[in-house]
């Protein structure tokens, strides 16, 4: 298998929204195959009908295509595995255990829930594993025939080999696991419904998976699938057993486990705050891996060229949200302004924007553009940012006014409004001279001169470039604002 072509798999259950956990495994998969010119394989596992739902479907193949992560076989485009959602190959996970069974590979176990947790808790009374005691292991058929009388039903146990099992994984080098830590494990429900346990890697090998790229809860698992691979193998029905890499938890508030219960968890969250799909995916990568000591920015196409699996790192990575925006913050800036314009374009109109859908003015938003890029951290941070060009009157924040409104402002207000009513409104420098001589003539300078105007014309006392935001509103816009500042100043 050394030498074949990169397989690896993305297999999500359609459970509630997307999370950045969830993320960073298709990330990494995603990676990892573009960077060995190898195949991503989307399968969907929706064998939980209790909770499945196609709306958390949908909802993952839009998260999949906004982030850029194309697939190479799964839904939508086929490919020679298909069916590529599990609750379409039932008959091959029954066929599959059915074979098992007469093979010796698994066994029918009878026992009830009481018996085995007695069992359980005298087991670990005694200091000893408290995993299944193999009681229905080498049961006779007179045995087997007398639980059934009593109206018993079985569900199917995988045999474990007696015998330690060895592998490499990826991440974390050379794992030894001892046979009483790993007992037999079921793999079909008493109602023949299959477990994950048997269908996760039933299709990894029917799909010829190499690489499994998964997160560390699911470490525990492994010896027991490659027990499973290789009684598939020696039935024909898989040629070998992928290569394993457990990716590190992402840790979140309080040096826990991220939970897809996490607020900031949900990918849903990030795609309405306005991160960039490169950012959010910029950062995501680096939760367990980087592309140098000394560098956190870089490209998707760069990030491609450099990963390997090898080079990821086996400790928790914390997430935190402030890198997260800054990174994304980062990526705005490298768009260029059209493009940028152009992604703005959702929290500038309803429900995000608070002005009427007439008072959005194209060619003003044109203009503002590339003064807000160098501003905003995520898309969403625009609205706030421009509302003064499209709302009637600025937004009312008193906190601003309290703070700029400080000494004697109705007195710069008035000689600053002389001054720009003078100026030239073609020209930023014009205005920015217009308030730097007010606050002169008040013994201010240009920083304590321009807050009360900022406040009067905007509302908020930190923005955009000021004279700049004045040329775009424009003269009767600007003055009328400050006359009505003017006016609650004196009233």
């Amino acid at each position: 298998m050394a030498n074949a072509p990169v397989r690896v798999r993305f297999c999500p259950s359609p459970t509630g929204n997307p999370h950045v956990g969830l993320v960073r495994t298709a990330l990494f998969n995603w990676a990892f195959a573009r960077h060995h010119q190898g195949t991503l394989v989307f399968r969907i596992e929706d064998t939980d009908a209790a909770r499945d739902s196609e709306e958390s479907y949908e909802q993952l193949l839009d998260s999949m295509r906004w982030l850029g992560l194309d697939w190479d076989e799964g839904p939508e485009i086929g490919g020679p595995h298909a069916p590529y959602r599990q609750s379409q190959r039932m008959d091959l996970y029954q066929d599959v255990a059915g074979k098992l069974l007469a093979g010796g590979y698994a066994y029918a176990c009878y026992c009830t829930t009481e018996e085995l947790d007695t069992r359980r808790d005298a087991a670990r009374a005694a200091g000893k594993p408290s995993g299944y005691d193999g009681h229905c292991r080498d049961l006779t058929a007179e045995q087997k025939a007398a639980y059934e009388a009593e109206g018993r039903t079985s569900i199917v146990r995988f045999r474990m080999p007696d015998e330690a099992i060895t592998f490499t994984d990826l991440v974390r080098g050379e794992i030894t696991v001892q046979p009483e830590n790993v007992p037999d494990y079921g793999i079909v429900r008493a109602n023949g419904a299959p477990l994950y346990t048997l269908v996760n890697p039933v299709d990894d090998a029917l799909m010829e998976i190499t690489h499994v790229l998964r997160g560390e809860d699911l470490l525990s698992s492994t010896p027991r699938q490659i027990a499973l691979y290789r009684a598939l193998i020696e039935l024909g029905i898989a040629k070998d057993i992928p290569a394993f890499g457990h990716l590190p938890y992402v840790m979140g508030e309080g040096n826990k486990k991220l939970s897809k219960r996490d607020p900031q968890a949900s990918l849903n969250l990030y795609r309405e705050r306005g991160f960039l799909p490169e950012g959010l995916l910029n950062y995501l990568s680096l939760l367990g891996w980087s592309i140098a000591e000394d560098r956190d920015i870089f490209s998707v196409d760069e990030l491609v060229a450099a990963f390997d699996i090898e080079d990821v790192n086996a400790n928790p990575a914390r997430f935190d949200l402030k890198k997260a925006e800054h990174i994304n913050a980062e990526h705005i800036r490298m768009l260029d302004v059209k493009t940028f314009t152009e992604a703005c374009g959702p929290w500038l109109k309803a429900p995000f924007a608070p002005w009427a859908p007439d008072a959005f003015d194209a060619e003003k938003w044109t203009r503002i553009a590339p003064y807000a890029q160098t501003r905003v951290t995520v898309l969403s941070d625009i609205t706030d940012n421009v509302d003064f060009l499209f709302l009637d009157e600025p937004v009312e924040d008193e906190a601003s006014w309290t703070k700029a409104m400080k000494g004697d402002p109705a007195a710069l207000l008035t000689t600053a409004r002389t001054n720009l009513e003078a100026a030239d409104w073609n020209d930023p420098e014009s205005l920015k001279n217009a308030v730097l001589t007010a606050g002169e003539a008040h013994g201010l300078k240009l920083g304590k001169a321009q807050a009360p105007v900022r406040v009067a014309v905007t509302g908020r006392t930190i923005g955009l470039p000021l004279f700049e935001s004045l040329e775009i509103l424009g003269r009767e816009k600007s003055l009328a604002r400050i006359d009505a500042a003017l006016a609650k100043l004196t009233a």
